[in-house]
Parts: C-alpha cells; sequence; structure tokens
C-alpha cells in the first residue's frame, strides 16, 4: 500500500474447530491479515505469498472469486452496519449462502442463546439489542457452512454482560462437529485468553510470538507479550479496587 509493507512474514495453519486469536495493539497489522485471509484487501493493497483455505490456493483471489469450499464468513465490530436495516431479521438469513430448513435455523438460533425465535425473525435490526445483533450475524456467517470463520473485534462494542454470552456462544459453536476454525482478532489479551486455546502476537506487522494462550500470559517471552500481559493485570485490578 503506497510503496510500504504493512505486514510481512506472517505465518500460521488453523485446523477444524480450533480457536486460535491474533492479537495485538491498534495498527500491529491484525486487521490487514485477516482482510486478506477473508479475500478483501483495502484498496491499493497488494499481497504476495500463499493463502490455502480448505486446501485450496486462494492467496491472489478475492472473496467472491474463491471457490465455495474455501469462501471464509466473517463477523466484524459493528453489527449495525452488517445487517440490512429495512430488511426483517428472517428475510436476510433465508438470504445467506446454503441457507437452511426452518427447524435447522431455529436450532442454530437457539444455540445462539436467542429466545422467542418466531418474533424475532419479523424483527428490524434495530429493534434488537448489540448482543442480539451480534449473535446473528454469527449466524449469518454460520450460515455459510465454511470452514474457516474471522471474527474481528466481534465484542468489543459490547458490555460486559453481553461480552460474555458472545464468547460463550463461540466456544459451544467450536465443540461442534462441523465447526469451522476460529480466528478471532482482538487487541485484549483477558477475552483472549477466555475464549481461544492458541494465540498469535502481532507488533509492527509481524508475529513476534505464539503459542498456547496458558504460556503467553503465565511466561511469556518478549517484551511486547509481557506488556499486554502486564496491561491486562492492570485493567483487571483497576475494575476489582473500583468494585470495592
Amino acid at each position: 500500500m503506497g510503496g510500504e509493507t504493512k505486514v510481512s512474514d506472517i505465518s500460521f495453519t488453523l485446523f477444524a474447530g480450533e480457536r486460535v486469536c491474533l492479537l495485538g495493539a491498534s495498527g500491529s497489522g491484525k486487521s490487514l491479515t485477516a482482510k486478506a485471509v477473508i479475500g478483501t484487501p483495502p484498496s491499493g493493497c497488494q499481497a504476495r505469498g500463499s493463502i490455502r483455505v480448505n486446501g485450496e490456493e486462494v492467496g491472489q483471489l478475492k472473496a467472491l472469486a474463491r471457490p465455495p469450499v474455501s469462501r471464509v464468513s466473517a463477523v466484524f465490530q459493528d453489527s449495525a452496519t452488517a445487517l440490512n436495516p429495512l430488511m426483517p431479521l428472517g428475510k436476510q438469513l433465508s438470504l445467506a449462502l446454503k441457507a437452511p430448513s426452518s427447524a435447522e435455523l431455529s436450532a442454530l438460533l437457539s444455540a445462539m442463546k436467542l429466545d422467542d425465535i418466531p418474533n424475532l425473525l419479523q424483527r428490524y435490526p434495530a429493534e434488537l439489542s448489540g448482543g442480539q445483533r451480534q449473535r446473528i450475524c454469527i449466524t449469518l456467517a454460520l450460515l455459510g457452512k465454511t470452514r474457516l470463520l474471522v471474527a474481528d473485534e466481534p465484542t468489543t462494542a459490547l458490555d460486559v454482560m453481553t461480552q460474555q454470552q458472545v464468547l460463550q456462544v463461540l466456544q459451544e459453536r467450536s465443540t461442534q462437529p462441523d465447526a469451522p476454525a476460529l480466528l478471532f482478532i482482538t487487541h485484549d489479551i483477558a477475552v483472549a485468553a477466555q475464549l481461544c486455546q492458541r494465540g498469535l502476537v502481532m507488533e509492527n506487522g509481524r508475529i513476534v510470538e505464539s503459542g498456547s494462550m496458558q504460556q503467553l500470559l503465565n511466561a511469556p517471552q518478549q517484551p511486547y507479550t509481557r506488556s499486554l500481559v502486564a496491561a491486562a493485570r492492570r485493567a483487571d485490578t483497576l475494575l476489582s479496587d473500583t468494585l470495592l
């Protein structure tokens, strides 16, 4: 982009059902990496190298040009802009790729911890809470039945209680036999630790450390990772002190 290298030497593998976080502060390159994986790079940005999804090489293909077996589903931070405000939710869900039967859709919405589904399907996005909209977005992503789901800061705009509900839904869904791999993008190592099994830490466009979340939290090797852990612990201490 503009002759400047934003991200380089990125290499990682995800397996079906695995939950992996791409962790780093704003500007570290994690969202740009996610967009390359999805196939929606910013205008003027060129990617080099290999991206394989479900065994297919798609590194030079944008999202809509990829074969169905190698497409990637995505959930983003702002659920309000991800949904059509003028269309009932039921119609939006019915238009999703490989839309299921009514019974299957109801079962999936129930798994998302959503209630009163017949009424819900008649409602518009503005009539739902942020957490409900985000769970609808996750449902839409899962309806595509892709082998990889990228969730880019999906809980950042949510209150703490709703955030916990969404994280629980993502975790429970990953245990299903048909679960895709999950690449979870976040700046918050505490949130990542609740959901993910493995972490990739990005700094200045490079992965500087990787390992299990337990290892990254308890025995970080790189100064940058240690600073992320320390910041998360300071925030937790501040919250605990405030509640006393």
